[in-house]
């Protein structure tokens, strides 16, 4: 193939991409340069399908190579390890974008990998990620119905900003990545400050018309130096099998699909496909009926696809017998774990989570290692998924890029709702368990995280919800739909999830199946959204609607105690000895800012207490003036040297021991007593100068 460069230009920035240089062997690759970033971008597809496969064996995967940043990987094995968190979620996330794109019957096993080579914090190498897994798609001879583009939207000073710079990141009060087609929005993930409904449309508008450049680019590469695509194996078809199929299974079918409660639904499909195939083996014979047996299974599917459907859009009749616009049953608890720091269930329907806050010190921050340098994550929510949430066995594995692509949706809804450091010192974790799931169960977890934190008494700026949206469109109408249940979700033609607080937006999630949709839906989708969030809300208030007041007994309370930034070194110790030690003995969780700000925290005041005593006496400064009960240390011919408080000490002249004359230190005072003393000067050096005899008859300073 013959080397080509091409540039295209995207707002004010540049997508240059090179083809037939580098990975030639694969079916198709590109380089893709952005500023200084590049990424590789390769698609291989397996010359003849897997046998048996009913399925698209595609994997997909966005690797960040440590040196495209110019680092080594930590850690005593040097290599890049598991993917970190963005790598899985951007792997999702084009997986999600490419997959609908694939002929429904193409059976090879594919790879989609994009590998950052080098790295610009100001140029997004995501979004050359899955651009350049497109390329590389489109002129391959994977049969592939796209081109599709992405882009990243901010907002700054209420402009909107495609693929903005990490300094226009930190301003903006909107961020989302967005990938589209030519006629369509294809997928949207992203978040924002509370940001009002109109001003997501806005962007999402914005977001496909800034991607056309690159759509139109890949269109004519295809045309100049495009593979000849594969021929598309055709579905099996049988007329008269696929019309006796339905006869037989129509009439137990159309009433089995509106059954509200889950599993007697799917008993009931279940039966009224056993019972049609069943009765089609009779009719035809055994031998004919195997031969036909896919085509009839794919033609009962087909049957519930649509009879779903229409009973929607023309009879107004959903599965579970709701308006358009209702909201399952919600039932809000919270406290209902006694030991941990802040518990909630949150129940919609058939969805249930049971959702915990953990309340940490700075020490258990995440370290988080990525290229753009080491961070900090003071706010974690982990979603979980266990299989006996739908009634099923399954081994239990680490989490899946579906836990984690849930976690951080729900995770980016309300992590802008908690506090600032300075204004509440916790770490915060939030844990949703899953207990039972038919739709949404991502949406319940933002639901019960809200609730566990303020149950927790986190001081959020504002409570937030989340409701799971869906759209379809069939014989030319249109149904929006409210809180969708996990069958219309997989019958419908978009899913749209939503969160956010009584003011905007705090993070949004949609797959779109359509070729298009209007700005006219997607203002109404928003509209009925927030209509059901706002609804969800006010359920949740009727349980609790602010943090408590104190937070769990069980947690631990931080305490700040100031010192002098150069005494920090004492309060650490040789070897942090002094700080162990400390720790050891009351059991204190503490950490020291460079400032000499202490942060410490336990459960138990008294150790609190006991370990700032601990602190001020290893800082404490002599002031001239104060009187001192301190202790000998040693014995001279001219003196006696005492310790005031740890670490700090002073001579005690022989003239100052007595008001009578003394002829030997031992007369007066021996090492190992207690004494009091007086300091009468501290010399620029900081030498002290003690006195028992002006500390007679005295009192201990204050």
């Amino acid at each position: 193939m013959t080397h080509i460069k091409r540039t295209v230009q995207v707002g004010d920035k540049d997508f240059t991409f090179s083809i037939g240089h580098i990975a030639k062997q694969a079916s198709g690759s590109v380089m893709v340069y952005f500023g200084d970033s590049a990424v590789l971008c390769t698609v291989c597809g397996a010359k003849e399908p897997r046998p048996g496969m009913d399925f698209l064996p595609l994997t997909v995967d966005y690797l960040e190579k440590t040196f495209a940043a110019g680092k080594i990987p930590g850690g005593f094995y040097k290599r890049e390890g598991r993917p970190r968190d963005h790598e899985t979620l951007m792997s999702r996330i084009i997986d999600r974008s490419m997959r609908p794109l694939f002929p429904k019957t193409w059976r090879c096993e594919t790879q989609v990998i994009a590998t950052v080579l080098s790295y610009d914090p100001d140029f997004p190498t995501d979004v050359c990620g899955l651009i350049g897994s497109s390329v590389a798609t489109t002129i391959s001879e994977i049969p592939f119905a796209g081109p599709i583009a992405a882009v990243r939207v901010g907002r700054v000073d209420g402009e909107l900003v495609a693929n903005p710079s990490r300094a226009q990141r930190e301003k903006s009060d909107l961020d989302l990545f967005v990938s589209c087609s030519e006629n369509a929005i294809v997928m949207v993930e992203g978040g924002g400050l509370e940001v009002p409904e109109t001003a997501v449309v806005d962007a999402l508008l914005f977001a496909h018309q800034t991607c056309q450049p690159l759509i139109q680019f890949q269109k004519e590469l295809q045309a100049e130096i495009g593979k000849a695509k594969r021929e598309i194996p055709p579905e099996d078809h049988d007329e008269a099998v696929e019309g006796r199929l339905v006869e037989l299974a129509t009439p137990a079918l159309s009433t089995a699909v509106v059954v509200k409660d889950k599993h007697e639904r799917y008993a009931a499909i279940d039966a009224a496909k056993k019972s049609a195939l069943e009765t089609l083996k009779s009719e035809l014979g055994e031998e004919k009926y195997l031969e036909k047996e896919k085509i009839a299974k794919n033609a009962f599917s087909d049957l519930k696809y649509n009879l779903v459907r229409r009973k929607i859009v023309n009879e107004k009749v959903r599965i579970d017998g709701r308006g358009f616009a209702d909201i399952r049953p919600i039932l809000c608890e919270v406290g209902n774990l006694e030991r941990v720091h802040g518990s909630a269930m949150f129940q919609r329907g058939e969805t249930q989570a049971i959702v915990t806050a953990t309340l940490g010190t700075s020490a258990d921050e995440q370290k988080l290692d990525t290229l753009e340098g080491f961070s900090f994550n003071r706010f974690m929510l982990h979603y979980n998924f266990p299989p006996y949430s739908v009634g099923e066995t399954k081994f239990l594995r680490s989490p899946g890029r579906r836990e984690i692509g849930h976690g951080k949706l729900a995770e980016r809804a309300v992590e802008n709702l908690v506090p600032t450091q300075e204004a509440f010192p916790y770490t915060v974790r939030i844990v949703s368990e899953i207990t039972e799931s038919n739709g949404s169960s991502s949406m319940a977890s933002v639901c019960g995280a809200t609730l566990s934190m303020l149950d927790a008494g986190v001081p959020m700026k504002a409570m937030a919800a989340g409701i799971a949206m869906g759209l379809i469109e069939q014989d030319g109408k249109i149904a929006v739909l409210s809180d969708i249940l996990g069958d219309e979700d997989h019958l419908g033609d978009m899913d749209f999830k939503v969160c956010g607080t009584e003011k905007g937006i705090t993070a949004v999630q949609m797959d779109i199946k359509l070729t298009g949709v209007s700005r006219e839906t997607l203002e109404q989708a928003l509209q009925q959204a927030r209509d059901g969030r706002l609804h969800i809300l006010g359920e949740m208030k009727k349980t609790i609607d602010a943090p408590r007041d104190e937070i769990s007994k069980w947690a631990p309370r931080i305490t700040k105690y100031k010192i002098k930034a150069e005494r920090i070194k004492d309060v650490i110790g040789p070897g942090g000895k002094v700080i162990k030690d400390i720790v050891a003995k009351t059991g204190v969780a503490i950490d020291i800012g460079d400032d000499g700000t202490i942060s410490l925290a336990s459960a138990d005041p008294e150790m609190v207490d006991k370990a700032i005593k601990m602190i001020k006496d290893l800082t404490r400064e002599p002031e001239i003036g104060k009187i001192y009960l301190g202790n000998v240390r040693k014995v001279t011919e001219f003196g006696a040297f005492v310790e005031i408080f740890p670490g700090t000490d002073g001579l005690v002249h022989i003239s100052d021991l007595a008001e009578k004359r003394v002829n030997r230190v031992e007369d007066i005072v021996r090492e190992g007593d207690e004494v009091l003393v007086k300091v009468t000067s501290i010399d620029r050096m900081g030498k002290i100068r003690l006195s028992r005899r002006e500390a007679i008859g005295q009192k201990i300073s204050e």
